[in-house]
């Protein structure tokens, strides 16, 4: 059995014992260019710069492993781009058998084997049994715990950051110019070519020796376009979108799941990076901080003060960070994250009935209003009751001209730009006897 015929045979059962008895098999009888292949395909941090993969309808007389993994390598390596990295993939689907291409090298280069198998299962299976040499690297970055489950970590000495809501990016950049970005799942991001130019474009060759990651956060002016941006398919830029930088490490340390230097050091280390490099640039920017000692009365004022600062500025929220910690890429104390709520009070314009459980009911109310200086235009439609649902529709057309209190998670520019929104916005209490008194 060749390799395109088995990766069709794992992709023709939903079972994950049979995918596994399957890749069990496999790895007792050895089969390295399998695993090589799945490799190449699932190791995130491998990247081939090709978008576009033609689909084979002829049977050629077949190619080896080792032109292929040459092929991979030289893309890899992005010592083989553009036009001529498509000629030579066409030249090897040609000479390919059929279901040798489009079952197995195809799908290798667009890193999707398409057959309901992930890096977890083979890991899981090669764990079990003793096969260590065809475990494949698992992309992960360093992620923070909620602090409400960890309140005793709120001591000793921090590092405050705002949490900006927009899309976390891990951004490789290598000596020979080329630059991948992931998300903090290892999905690649294409389309902020934009900002790796700007990369480029500023950065030093003799600084970048050895690989290296900028751990940061891709913003936009507008959160929904950003993510339309994250999934879109075709090649079009969000030249809008900036990349906010907090952390760096090198890659192989990153590889290894610990960079063993302290956050407070990385960080003094990435300021003077940052200041040598980008620090004129509009697109790559460096992350505010603030050093607090929550030990101290004068510390928990700063920490309250940043904490609300952050809130009413329109961010998602607050980290804080352990000075001393060092990189690990995983879930870890050492970064918390706040996302406090916050409660603005609005006039009542209008309301909207309920569908489904909630016809015949209050299903939204229509919001608007100035607090601390922003012009809100919100809709609630959750924190009621049920009771509260059916008085309310009751007594509608008297809710009109209400001041109503809304507690959301945090606020944002709606996609206008002329008004602020909510986050998550949901009932919490009418205010004052009379309509429009604010209480």
């Amino acid at each position: 059995m060749n390799n395109a015929e088995i990766i069709k045979l794992i992709e023709s059962s939903n079972s994950r014992l049979f995918k596994e008895n399957i890749i069990l098999e496999q790895m007792k009888l050895q089969n390295n260019i399998l695993f090589s292949g799945l490799s190449l395909a699932y190791n995130k941090l491998l990247t081939f710069g090709v978008k576009q993969l033609p689909i084979s309808d002829n049977d050629g007389t077949g190619i080896n492993w080792l032109e292929f993994k040459e092929l991979c390598d030289q893309l890899i390596k992005r010592k083989l781009t553009g036009h001529a990295a498509r000629d030579r993939i066409i030249e090897l689907k040609d000479k390919s058998g059929k279901d040798e291409w489009n079952f197995f090298y195809k799908r290798i280069l667009q890193k999707d084997m398409r057959c309901g198998l992930s890096e977890k299962t083979i890991n899981n299976v090669a764990k079990k049994n003793n096969f260590e040499n065809y475990i494949i690297p698992v992309f992960s970055c360093q992620l923070a715990q909620d602090c409400e489950l960890h309140k005793k970590k709120l001591s000793g000495r921090k590092i405050l950051e705002v949490k900006l809501d927009g899309v976390r990016a891990i951004t490789v950049v290598y000596p020979n110019g080329k630059i991948d970005i992931f998300s903090r799942n290892g999905k690649e991001l294409n389309n902020f070519d934009h900002l790796k130019n700007e990369i480029n474009r500023l950065l030093d060759i003799n600084l970048v020796s050895k690989p290296i990651i900028f751990d940061g956060e891709i913003v936009s002016e507008d959160f929904q376009s950003l993510m339309k941006q994250i999934h879109r398919k075709n090649s079009l830029q969000n030249k809008d979108a900036k990349l906010f930088i907090f952390d760096f490490l090198p890659l192989e340390d990153f590889k290894n799941g610990i960079y063993k230097k302290t956050f407070e050091d990385r960080k003094n280390l990435l300021k003077k990076f940052y200041e040598k490099l980008f620090s004129e640039s509009k697109l790559i920017r460096l992350m505010d901080s603030l050093s607090v000692d929550l030990d101290t009365e004068n510390g928990k004022d700063e920490f309250k003060k940043f904490n609300s600062e952050s809130i009413i500025n329109g961010y998602e929220g607050i980290m804080i960070k352990d000075p001393s910690s060092f990189y690990e890429c995983k879930r870890s104390t050492t970064w918390l994250k706040s996302k406090p709520f916050i409660e603005v009070s609005l006039e009542v314009k209008d309301y909207e009935e309920g569908t489904g459980r909630n016809q015949g009911k209050l299903g939204a109310i229509i919001a608007e209003g100035t607090d601390n200086n922003k012009y809100f235009k919100t809709n609630v439609g959750s924190g009621f009751s049920d009771i509260q649902r059916e008085n309310f529709w009751i007594k509608r057309d008297e809710l009109i001209g209400q001041i109503i209190e809304i507690r959301a998670d945090s606020v944002s520019k709606a996609q206008d730009g002329k008004y602020w929104s909510l986050r998550f916005p949901r009932f919490k209490t009418f205010r004052g006897f009379e309509k429009k008194e604010k209480l």
